[in-house]
């Protein structure tokens, strides 16, 4: 039997002119008087799902969902190669949250965020601290260099084919190219060339390399959206355009940052085959703030389809439900 709550659909739902060319796609599901949550999606650029509106109880959390600048139903779409992505950083997405949240008069809110979402939930609740609640962060992540090194260069032994190949599609029209070259690089500037083909091989090639770590951990399979190619390009344009320029964070900023969580309390879930997102970051996490609570899940990885990792997420918001509201 499934953990997650009964399908749900939004009883509101709109765009938000940030007034800067980019239109915020919001939803609003479950009980509009009650706690307010946020949940932030991962990525960056994989926009929200319907499954995330049923970590929470709608009879007891106003559930609010946006997709991230340039991707899901958000205006314009990094899918097209004439979207400017210089207004899409970390920092736009955390006063695009902040705008979210005087739109919806919340004082303070329950957030949310898996794999990247932690990353951007972290950002804006050391930048915010008095409007955060709570914090539910899975698949811990601080997008830290070593972090992404990791994701496009550690994991390599583990999938040697899969990593021949990766890099192969990146230098194939370079046969000169050093092994050794950024990877996120090569494909950042593939997924901005001018031919549509170029940069929807780029896409799929980027995926096919993701699709390694995936498949090892998930015996479901890969993502439904996978077969879209907007959906493709999308991610794979924005996850390059945040990676290449760091996230906009100084390397280690969100852990040196932590002493503005004091007071937060947090519940940090990671699964211990956590392929993408290795333990050492939640770990490292959970030392530098006081207030939060590591549950490490043994038999879960990065996914939150995953059936452990989907019930601590429904057990850590049920268990914040009733928390004093600020």
């Amino acid at each position: 039997m499934s953990s997650l709550y009964p399908e749900i659909e939004p009883y509101d739902h709109g765009l938000l002119d940030r007034g800067d060319g980019n239109l915020i796609y919001w939803e609003a599901c479950g009980n509009p008087a009650g706690r307010p949550a946020l949940v932030l999606h991962g990525g960056p650029g994989s926009g929200c799902t319907t499954t995330a509106r049923r970590h929470f109880d709608p009879d007891t959390y106003r559930i609010i969902l946006f997709d991230q600048r340039n991707c899901g139903r958000s205006l314009p779409s990094a899918a097209d190669p004439k979207t400017d992505l210089s207004l899409n950083t970390t920092w736009h997405l955390v006063a695009d949250i902040e705008r979210l949240r005087l739109f919806f008069g919340v004082g303070a809110w329950l957030i949310f965020g898996n794999s990247w979402g932690s990353t951007l939930a972290l950002a804006y609740a050391e930048t915010h601290p008095e409007r955060v609640a709570a914090v539910v962060l899975a698949g811990v992540t601080t997008t830290r260099r070593s972090e992404v090194d990791w994701l496009y260069r550690g994991m390599a032994p583990l999938f040697p084919e899969e990593w021949h190949r990766f890099r192969h599609a990146a230098s194939s029209g370079s046969p000169g190219q050093d092994q050794d070259q950024d990877m996120v690089a090569a494909y950042h500037s593939l997924l901005n060339h001018p031919n549509f083909e170029t940069r929807l091989k780029a896409a799929r090639d980027w995926h096919a390399w993701e699709a390694a770590s995936i498949l090892l951990a998930d015996p479901h399979g890969l993502p439904r959206r996978w077969v879209d190619p907007a959906y493709l390009l999308t991610r794979a344009r924005i996850i390059t355009h945040y990676f290449i320029n760091g996230a906009w964070l100084e390397d280690g900023q969100l852990l040196s940052n932590a002493d503005r969580l004091t007071g937060i309390p947090a519940i940090l879930l990671q699964g211990r085959f956590d392929i993408e997102a290795p333990l050492v970051t939640a770990w490292e996490l959970a030392r530098a703030w006081p207030q939060s609570e590591l549950q490490i899940l043994p038999h879960a990885a990065h996914s939150t389809a995953n059936p452990d990792m989907s019930a601590a997420i429904v057990a850590a918001t049920d268990r914040f439900r009733y928390l004093h509201q600020k």
